[in-house]
């Protein structure tokens, strides 16, 4: 079911092994050590196979995350806010990512902009806790919904290019 790209993007992701969410004290910060090396390790991947496609960062406590992803299409860069919080419950429950400038472009989007990721990806996260993460859910998650989604949206014309927008002033 899953292609092998797939498999192979997920097999250079660090796992995780500690069960701690933002109320863990200690434990999470010894999660969030985890979740960086992780994040670092998928980033990393995607610069040596000229895929990048998002920057990241969070709060001093590592609760609240944002950054931006973008995506190109015919030689042209859409860049996207992207924002989640870890829920109390992290990592039994995964974060609702994200993206507020297209809440209510699409259907695959709940109020505020948070990506739909129930039918693929909420079981996968399920099934794969302590192990997944932040880079997890935005390799699984974000990634697969930017790659279908966002080429819809322009074709749709309901996104358009900075470009576009700035001539259009």
């Amino acid at each position: 079911m899953v292609d092998e790209a797939t498999k192979k993007t997920l097999a250079a992701i660090p796992l995780l092994s500690i069960r701690a969410g933002p109320r863990d004290g200690d434990k999470w910060v010894e999660r969030l050590k985890e979740e960086y090396v992780s994040l670092i390790k998928y980033i990393s991947n995607n610069k040596e196979a000229g895929t990048d496609w998002f920057r990241l960062e969070s709060n001093k406590e590592g609760t609240r995350w944002f950054g931006k992803c973008w995506h190109v299409q015919d030689l042209r860069t859409y860049e996207f806010e992207l924002e989640f919080d870890i829920p109390v419950t992290y990592p039994a429950t995964g974060p609702e990512i994200a993206i507020p400038e297209l809440d209510g472009k699409t259907a695959k989007m709940y109020r505020g902009g948070k990506i739909c990721l129930t039918d693929h990806f909420k079981p996968l996260w399920a099934r794969n806790v302590p192990k997944f993460g932040i880079a997890h859910a935005i390799a699984l998650g974000l990634g697969p919904w930017v790659a279908v989604e966002i080429p819809d949206l322009i074709q749709k014309g309901f996104v358009k290019h900075k470009d576009e927008t700035n001539s259009e002033q």
